[in-house]
């Protein structure tokens, strides 16, 4: 007799999953699915369609066609509460929804920390789709003959993509030298090796992007933000990119969490597997891995895909699960500059130019293309 899969978000590390779905049906089970949007964007490549590089439409899933192509049902919602002792989830718009095996892939947000974060003139990075929205809001100031300020808080990989690309896409529009800073808190890139940030700081100099090094936001007010040190910063666009945490917290239900509690994502062995409840798996930003911690970063999830497909099917039909074991660092990593440039870092070699944004954009257009089955390129946007 089928049994009933549940995944709760179309993120990355779902997306053999849902690529996959007929398979599922052909063995007799039902899938759910669960998303808060019909469409699941690419992290890798918000930076690039906040500058118009890449259109909405290149950069996204249609998580509800792939799940109604492949026989299941969508739900546009999000869980609010889990019951893992009935094997239970309860939406937001009020529906139960019962389950034998359990998925989550829901990934992360921002922390709300900064006062006045919540304005409608800040945008948080994630969901990847405010970036659509800042663009829109940055292009009607544009249109109206006005030149936006912008202030970029937090200095991680995706603080400095928003900032290079933020001014490319002002200064595509007005004639005015575009207007951006970043206040980047302890530093720009800490995380990364000297001569990457290095480049970094460079690349954002010679745009005559401000750094505000060693500032963090303390408040944003009416248009205008207040940095640690007391100095008011005038912005009409503010993207908040300080880090992130998993989500949703289900520690309160009793799903063991990682170092943190809610902050450190669903605790999951080797197999991806809940530590306290087995018929529970998660991938991406929203878990924990006990083996080992691991970046939030999107190599990750991609890496998750098949092995979360592959355990998901067994766990339906009781055989044998596949441990996650590709964990190492090391990664290629490629930051997308904003200006046709990028920065390459993989081990000891770090190079900035061209090639490495070509080399980011094949890579990211090919890993598109695989789980684009839905005419997503041909949708209106």
């Amino acid at each position: 007799m089928g049994k009933h899969l549940l995944l709760v978000g179309g993120g990355h590390a779902h997306l053999s999953v849902l690529a996959d779905l007929a398979s599922f049906r052909d063995a007799g089970h039902h899938v759910t699915v669960v998303s808060p949007a019909d469409h699941h964007y690419y992290s890798g490549m918000g930076p690039g369609m906040l500058s118009g590089h890449y259109t909405p439409q290149e950069c996204r899933f249609n998580v509800r066609r792939m799940a109604e192509k492949g026989g299941a049902t969508f739900i546009r919602s999000k869980v609010v509460s889990i019951t893992p002792e009935k094997n239970a989830a309860r939406l937001e718009n009020g529906m139960a929804v019962g389950y034998d095996v359990c998925s989550f892939n829901t990934g992360s947000l921002p922390p709300s920390k900064v006062a006045g974060s919540g304005r409608a003139d800040v945008f948080p990075v994630k969901p990847i789709e405010n970036l659509l929205y800042a663009k829109r809001h940055l292009e009607d100031i544009v249109s109206m003959g006005g030149s936006p300020k912008v202030l970029v808080i937090g200095g991680g990989p995706a603080g400095f993509e928003l900032a290079g690309n933020a001014c490319k896409l002002i200064g595509c529009g007005c004639n005015d030298t575009p207007d951006v800073a970043v206040a980047p808190g302890r530093g720009l890139l800490t995380r990364f090796p000297e001569r990457v940030r290095q480049l970094a700081y460079r690349s954002l100099a010679r745009r005559g992007i401000k750094i505000f090094d060693g500032l963090g936001v303390s408040r944003l007010e009416d248009g205008t933000a207040i940095l640690s040190d007391g100095l008011r910063v005038p912005y009409d666009v503010a993207f908040l990119a300080i880090g992130v945490v998993p989500q949703p917290d289900l520690a309160r239900f009793g799903i063991a969490m990682g170092a943190g509690g809610g902050r450190g994502g669903i605790l999951v062995d080797k197999f991806l597997r809940s530590v306290n409840h087995p018929n529970i798996f998660g991938g991406g930003d929203c878990i924990s891995f006990q083996p080992r911690e691991l970046e939030k970063v999107g190599v990750y999830p991609v890496r998750q895909n098949p092995v979360l497909r592959h355990n998901l099917m067994a766990a339906l039909e009781g055989r044998d699960l596949m441990a996650f074991t590709d964990t190492e660092g090391g990664y290629l990593l490629i930051l997308n500059c904003g200006d046709g440039q990028g920065i390459l870092s993989k081990g000891y070699l770090t190079y900035e130019g061209q090639t490495a944004m070509w080399l980011k954009d094949r890579i990211d257009r090919t890993f598109m293309k695989r789980f684009q089955v839905s005419g997503e390129l041909e949708e209106d946007l």
